[in-house]
């Protein structure tokens, strides 16, 4: 078994042999009966959260007004390969109260598992495993759940999304990650109840929408939010992209939405939470600049507004500023490859040059193939990466400030110009060493 699963299991087996019960519990037991390697293990237990501190020395109560206690393994002290592994421990516990639709009012601790299991989400993440014997317990259906592919509320799916507004999301991330359907009783709660997912933090949703985009089926989330009215208030300008008609031409596949979403399926479980956003988002600006000309239908300025509505949306939901920045930059270049083929060497050069300009590259393909299917740009840029050498695309300056005033030129504004001069030509190849370069400012720029 993996290390992480032994060490989850040394837990419990020293909370049993101190007089108490303990059983693996949630998303890891889910993924264990699925025969998928959990990322992390939990375990619950009846034994409170002092005695559970005072048993294991290297824990520490990150939630322990919750029952909460996090162990790390004693013998990972150096941080070593995989850093430390750590088990959360809870207490069996009942909930008491949710006023801020989020944490329990307070916590009343219990010895029966049962109840323990009946205040959690969904019946798929309500299972319990004794990883002693190797036997599963089962509370409240999860395993025929999990055999039919549903997601279903553990009890009155009103009161659980009651108690936490993030529970509609996870709902639908669960339903795509595993292509499960959402049982109609819980699907008709979150649709009557989706108004309220506002009162959820911006970060919570950020973080939940992320991962839906980055686990490999964010189509079928797309699909799921929207149908289950949550798009809407959640990301109102992706909602508006709905039946926004694109010239046929470029477009056969369909309207904005309808483009995103088939971009959206391509997106390879694991990849990059910036290019994820970035293709949720690039043609966020159509809807606002839709227009019928009379040769066809037009989106003129769609990337100048799709960036100032990303860098709403960025800001709305907090991102940091190092993804805000990537974000609105794959946004901002999208439609640049259509001429690829025509720019000039320095163009070309400072294109090549982006940063982290394979996101963009793989921006453009995945855009290609959910529309037209036409990579030829898309190969053409890619054997200029591979072909050019990287101190041609990001040539050594070969005049700086200090050089022009020793060559008589005054500081001030011009500087930039002269420079930005000198680095066009270098990109160019017009020259490849300092004298030449400054016998081209004297030229160019008399002082």
């Amino acid at each position: 078994m993996p290390k992480k699963f032994e060490f989850a299991a040394q837990i419990v087996r020293e909370l049993r042999a101190a007089g108490h019960q303990a059983y693996f519990v949630g998303g890891c037991v889910r993924d264990l009966v699925l025969e998928r390697e959990p990322a992390d293990y939990d375990v619950a237990t009846d034994a409170p959260p002092e005695q559970v501190l005072r048993m294991f020395p290297r824990s520490f109560g990150v939630g322990a007004q919750f029952g909460v206690v996090l162990v790390a393994e004693d013998d990972l002290r150096d941080e070593g390969e995989g850093g430390k592994d750590c088990v959360e421990v809870a207490t069996f516990r009942s909930d008491i109260g949710y006023s801020d639709g989020r944490h329990p009012d307070r916590v009343q601790y219990t010895d029966d598992p049962q109840k323990d299991v009946q205040r959690r989400d969904f019946t798929i993440n309500g299972l319990l495993y004794d990883p002693v014997t190797d036997r599963v317990l089962d509370y409240v259906g999860g395993l025929a759940d999990i055999k039919a592919g549903v997601v279903r509320a553990i009890g009155d799916a009103e009161e659980r999304f009651r108690e936490d507004k993030l529970r509609m999301m996870r709902a639908v991330r669960f339903a795509a990650r595993f292509d499960y359907a959402i049982e109609a009783q819980t699907f008709a709660s979150v649709q009557s109840r989706a108004a309220e997912i506002a009162q959820v933090s911006r970060e919570r949703i950020r973080e939940e929408l992320t991962k839906m985009l980055t686990e490999g089926r964010a189509q079928r989330a797309f699909e799921l939010l929207d149908g289950s009215g949550l798009l809407a208030r959640i990301l109102p300008e992706v909602a508006r992209m709905k039946g926004v008609e694109q010239p046929p031409q470029f477009h056969p596949e369909g309207d904005v939405f309808v483009h995103t979403l088939l971009l959206l399926r391509q997106l390879g479980a694991g990849c990059s939470r910036t290019l994820a956003w970035g293709a949720l988002l690039h043609d966020v600006g159509k809807p606002a600049t839709f227009r019928v000309a009379p040769d066809r239908i037009r989106f003129d300025g769609h990337v100048e507004v799709g960036v100032a509505v990303a860098r709403e949306i960025c800001r709305r939901l907090r991102f940091s500023n190092d993804d805000t920045d990537q974000v609105l930059a794959l946004v901002a270049n999208h439609m640049r490859f259509a001429d690829i083929t025509r720019m000039k060497e320095s163009t070309l050069k400072r294109f090549l040059r982006l940063p982290r300009f394979t996101e963009h590259l793989e921006l453009h393909r995945l855009d290609c193939l959910a529309s037209h299917g036409d990579l030829g740009n898309y190969e053409y840029a890619s054997d200029k990466l591979r072909s050019l050498p990287a101190e041609e695309i990001r040539p050594r300056p070969l005049v700086n400030g200090n050089d022009l005033i020793a060559a008589g030129y005054r500081p001030g504004p011009r500087f930039k110009q002269i420079l930005a001069a000198v680095e066009d030509a270098q990109l160019e190849g017009r020259f490849r060493d300092k004298e030449a370069a400054l016998q081209f400012v004297t030229r160019e720029f008399p002082a």
